[in-house]
Formats: structure tokens, C-alpha cells, sequence
């Protein structure tokens, strides 16, 4: 099928492609590549596939499987993400060393998210926030099945982010855009195109960068991204953002064999992926250093400690491994772990903005049981042998995924954590002649087009 292309598109597209037009037409008539980057902590890939050349632990499939029916996936193992944003990684391994503070300003449905929390150092603090509720419980809920304790998940519009005056050592803004390099995967960009769209985006993207430049520190590091071509939205935004709010370009270090074409425009240091040219979709980007004379606020502490009239029994706090570095506090009727070092911080986002989800959450009492959160199960830190254990087939799993009854055979009464190729997929409750399935409801798979061969991506 040949791509029809709005006429407008070609007229503004061509002069900057040039001699390669024909070639980038050509590539967005082939099916797109599919990616998946593995966990840093879960996993690393077995099956025969190729590297995405600019990212550690990113891989190209030769299909596209089914990924809802492999438990897998829904164990946080890997991520099914554009192998052009993997090269955010690039940026992260270059300027960050230290332990810092990043916000991912638009950050549903999770894929940079999850790539920044391995990229970035265990002391960190990542915030993760989405604008749009329904958008952040997706966020919230990739970002538990990848198991990282300092991670925030926030809901809140940029102007309110915008408020943490120099918080933010990093922030990513992976701005909503046209999507001019999401033609080829999604139809309805293609479609929705237009040159007041165009405008109306870059006016957006504008005025979320000036929402949320106060958070960001003097000399600290601000990522742009979108995921279209034109210019409007790309350099002119960056060299926007430059005289506007007083930032200088930084370079990224490339290889030639990864075929990044260089910025369109002098002056502006930015990075462009095109299908003809890099085995991924449309995507640019530029890293910004603020100002040190640009801002002057200084960054709000709250070092107030949080105080509970509980405390959590021991034997509930060895549900996690090197439980010593974490606090443990009750809110909202669930117990949570989160990393002791960032506390002070955790106590200024709940102040300020509208978490969703944050650290490990362990569990929640219902009477004299305490009944292990899912959150726990899928953690980094889960101490797996705190629960018996019990190794499930295919089959088994996708039920459990389904979230139907089990029946387990030869196993004790009570909590018990199923797992699916040695790597914990849920608890369990098991009452003798069954066992009550504790995967969230709002999580569990309901299509009924269930394969008839076991789905095993990696």
C-alpha cells in the first residue's frame, strides 16, 4: 500500500530532504521496525535479534509477537519502545554521573521513563509525570512492573511542576507534537496533519517549556524531543528556547554508522532520526544547558521528617532486600518503602503536586492479614524469599494474567508468589481448594483471542 501523503507535507518536507526524498519516501512505504528495550534489572535477551546501535540494552525483533500474551511483559522484563528514543540513553550516559533530580514532564505511556530509571544512578529521583489522568494510570502502572523504588508518578499540568523552583537537575520534555514521524505506525497522524496543526503544536510546546523552566536549576540539563520533522517544532523551538529563557546547546556524541543526520539549522546543535537513514521512526532532539545567570531562585527544602503513629513489624519490612535504606510510612491505608536518601524530597512532590504512585508499595492490613501489594511483587528489592514460591507454565500464567481462580497443587495455605521462568509474576492467596487471584483488576487481560502456542519474546 502506498502512503498518500497530505500535498501540504511533501511542499514543506522536500526542500529540506532534498536529494533523499525519494529514498525517506520509499522507507515510510515499509512496515516499521519493532523494538523492545530489555530491564536492567529482569532481564537480557536470548533469543537471535540485532542490536539497536545506540542503546545498551535495546533490540530488534524480526516480527511483531504478540506481546499481551507473554507474562514477560507484564513482569516489567522489557519495553515495547521506538528504537529512535532509545538514544535519549546517549544523552543520560554522557552528562549525568552524580546522583540528581529528573522530571519527565510528558511521560505516559512510560518508555523514557523506564529507560531514565536504569540509565540513571541508584540515588537519583526520577519524577515521571502525565496532564491527563486516565494517561498517568498507565504511566503509574508501567512504571511498578519495572520495579524501580525511586520513581514519583505524578498528574499534574505543567504550570503546577513549573512551581518547584530549581528542583530539577534534568528534565525531559518529549513535547506533545504532530507526529509527522509517527505516519508510518499510526495513520491517524497522518491524517490529523495539518499547517495550523503544525502551529498550534509548536505554540504548545512553547508554552510548556516556559511553564516548566523555573524547575529546572541554573546550569541544569533540559532534553527536547519530538517525534516530527518540521522545523517550527524543532530547531526554531530550540533556538526559542535559547533567546527566551537563556539556555546554550550542548553536543551529543554520535557514530557515523548510526546515520543521525545533524541539525537543519546553524547554530543549533540537535539530532534528527529518518527511517531512510536509521532503522527507527521520526524523532529529534537537543540537549539545553540553562543559564547560570537565569535563574536565582533557590531550590525549596522541606527537611520535615514524616512522622506516623505505627510502625511497620519487622517481619514486613524483610518482604524487601536491604530494607536499611528505605523508610517505611502508612498513607492512605497502604504501607510504602521509599529510598531513606530522598525522603526529604518525596515529603516537598506530595506537598506540591498530585502523586499517583511512589516507592514500593508493600502491602495494606485487612484485619490481622496483610495482604502483599502487586507493587511489592514486581519490585527490584523484592526479597523472594520471604513467600513460598510456586513456578507456573504458560497456561497458568496467562489465567493468572486473566485474572482467573487457580488451583495449586501441593502448596501451602496463604500468600505465595508465582513465578514464570524463575521471575515473579504476582501473589496468590491460597485457601486449600483454590487460590484467590491478587492481580489488579483494572491490569488483567481481557481478550479472549488467546494464542494456541506459548508467546516467548525473549
Amino acid at each position: 500500500m502506498i502512503m498518500n501523503l497530505p500535498v501540504e507535507f511533501i511542499t514543506r518536507t522536500k526542500p529540506l530532504l532534498g536529494e533523499e526524498w525519494d529514498l525517506f519516501v520509499e522507507a515510510l512505504n515499509v512496515d516499521a521496525p519493532t523494538s523492545i528495550r530489555c530491564s536492567k534489572y529482569k532481564s537480557s535477551i536470548e533469543k537471535e535479534s540485532s542490536f539497536v546501535l545506540w542503546s545498551s540494552r535495546g533490540y530488534y525483533l524480526n516480527q511483531r509477537p504478540s506481546f499481551t500474551f507473554d507474562p514477560l511483559f507484564h513482569a516489567g522484563c522489557y519495553y515495547v519502545q521506538e528504537a529512535s528514543s532509545m538514544f535519549i540513553e546517549q544523552v543520560v550516559r554522557q552528562y549525568i554521573n552524580d546522583d540528581i533530580k529528573i522530571l519527565d514532564l510528558c511521560a505516559a505511556p512510560g518508555g523514557k521513563s523506564t529507560l531514565l530509571a536504569d540509565a540513571m544512578t541508584e540515588g537519583s529521583l526520577l519524577v515521571s509525570n502525565e496532564v491527563i489522568r486516565s494517561r498517568a494510570n498507565i504511566l503509574s502502572e508501567n512504571i511498578t512492573k519495572w520495579g524501580n523504588p525511586n520513581v514519583i508518578v505524578t498528574n499534574n499540568d505543567p504550570a503546577q511542576v513549573g512551581k518547584l523552583n530549581g528542583f530539577f537537575d534534568f528534565i525531559l520534555v518529549d513535547a506533545p507534537c504532530s507526529g509527522e514521524g509517527m505516519f508510518r505506525k499510526d495513520e491517524g497522524a497522518m491524517y490529523e496533519w495539518s499547517v495550523d496543526n503544525v502551529k498550534l503544536c509548536k505554540e504548545r510546546q512553547q508554552r510548556i517549556l516556559a511553564d516548566i523552566w523555573p524547575s529546572l536549576k541554573s546550569g541544569g540539563l533540559l532534553l527536547y524531543s519530538t517525534c516530527t520533522y518540521n522545523l517550527e517544532e524543532n530547531e526554531e523551538n530550540v533556538q526559542w528556547i535559547k533567546d527566551e529563557l537563556g539556555a546554550e546547546t550542548l553536543p551529543v556524541e554520535v557514530k557515523d554508522k548510526w546515520n543521525i543526520t545533524p541539525s537543519f539549522v546553524e547554530g543549533v546543535s540537535a539530532y534528527r532520526f529518518f527511517p531512510h537513514k536509521t532503522k527507527g521512526e521520526g524523532f529529534f532532539c537537543a540537549l539545553l544547558r540553562k543559564s547560570e545567570a537565569s535563574d536565582s531562585v533557590q531550590r525549596r527544602k522541606n527537611e520535615k521528617e514524616r512522622k506516623t503513629k505505627l510502625d511497620l513489624p519487622l517481619e514486613y519490612k524483610n518482604y524487601i532486600n536491604q530494607k536499611e535504606k528505605f523508610i517505611f510510612y502508612s498513607k492512605n491505608d497502604k504501607w510504602y518503602a521509599f529510598p531513606s536518601g530522598l525522603s526529604s524530597d518525596l515529603m516537598v512532590l506530595n506537598s506540591q503536586l498530585n502523586t499517583i504512585s511512589e516507592g514500593i508499595v508493600l502491602g495494606e492490613f485487612k484485619g490481622k492479614d496483610f495482604i502483599p501489594s502487586h507493587s511489592l511483587a514486581l519490585s527490584n528489592y523484592l526479597n523472594i524469599d520471604a513467600f513460598p514460591t510456586n513456578e507456573v507454565d504458560w497456561k497458568t500464567a496467562i489465567a493468572y494474567l486473566r485474572k482467573e481462580a487457580l488451583i495449586l497443587d501441593n502448596q501451602p495455605k496463604g500468600y505465595i508468589l508465582l513465578t514464570y521462568r524463575d521471575k515473579p509474576l504476582g501473589f496468590v492467596k491460597n485457601i486449600g481448594n483454590r487460590a484467590n487471584n491478587l492481580y489488579p483488576q483494572e491490569w488483567r487481560i481481557r481478550s479472549t483471542n488467546i494464542p494456541t502456542e506459548e508467546v516467548a519474546v525473549i
